[in-house]
């Protein structure tokens, strides 16, 4: 049997600039550093994981926040949210400052597998105006 295996790290090499208003104020205390790992293993077209529990409301790359992709079109973000919310959950944050991820990609043919750490900050919000 042949394969191959890929390693993404992702970070933002340079700042973005962009230019939000709005009347909100939030107080976010950044603490200590977290972690979070989710993984999932393909076979042929259908994507499984033991995590069920998935971050809303983030995106990654082209496909959606939540749920394991229909048909498989995008399970590196599932696995990258499912992550994301072990993160928050055992650390008791509620946001991840900073976050940083390292997707493992491999695959074989009919089997795969896709391991996903998220490390960051712990944002825990104090107020809100």
């Amino acid at each position: 049997m042949s394969g191959c295996s890929s390693l993404n790290v992702s970070s933002n090499p340079v700042p973005l600039h962009g230019s939000v208003t709005t009347d909100i104020k939030a107080d976010i205390e950044v603490g200590e550093k977290i972690t979070g790992k989710s993984s999932a293993t393909k076979i042929l077209f259908f994507t499984m994981s033991d995590d069920s529990e998935y971050a809303d409301g983030m995106t990654y790359g082209n496909g959606g926040g939540s749920g394991l992709g229909l048909g498989g079109l995008d399970p590196v973000s599932a696995v990258k949210s499912s992550a994301a919310y072990n993160a928050i959950k055992t650390s008791g944050a509620d946001v991840i400052e900073a976050p940083r991820y390292i997707a493992k990609k491999n695959d074989y043919l009919v089997y795969g597998t896709i391991d996903v750490t998220v490390e960051g900050y712990k944002g825990t919000i104090r107020s809100v105006e």
